[in-house]
């Protein structure tokens, strides 16, 4: 499975990922996302009805830990990632408005389309997370 990004993605993550309070962020990114079944990344709250190509809202590392928004395109076994954010700290909210998500969700397609995106690639250690421009 390839994993994707948008801009908005790679701009938070790179900003948390820098916050000492939120080091984890890129641990709990590899563990969640990568060398994983459809069937496991499917699971979390699906924000539509598509079989095919859910749009899902997954929290990751529990209570205190990281919301993600992704959408996974099962046919062409690919994931998009959207956003994160925290769910504590000073940088933490409980969650995004509905006209965020539905922004998000237009502007995956729309940058699947133009191919505007960013691949993400692990490094010889799989510790680590480099974008890769599409």
């Amino acid at each position: 499975m390839k994993v994707f990004c948008l801009e908005e993605f790679k701009l938070e993550f790179e900003k948390l990922r820098n916050k000492k309070s939120y080091k984890s962020i890129e641990k709990d990114i590899i563990d969640y996302f990568f060398g994983k079944s459809v069937e496991e990344l499917s699971s979390g709250t699906r924000l539509n009805n598509s079989i095919d190509a859910p749009y899902i809202k997954k929290r990751l590392n529990g209570r205190g830990g990281f919301r993600c928004y992704f959408l996974l395109v099962i046919k062409d076994e690919n994931l998009y990632l959207m956003f994160v954010h925290p769910k504590t700290g000073t940088l933490g909210s409980d969650n995004i408005t509905d006209e965020s998500k539905a922004y998000l969700y237009r502007k995956v397609y729309e940058c699947i389309e133009n191919e505007s995106l960013y691949l993400l690639e692990l490094n010889t250690e799989n510790d680590s997370i480099n974008f890769k421009k599409v």
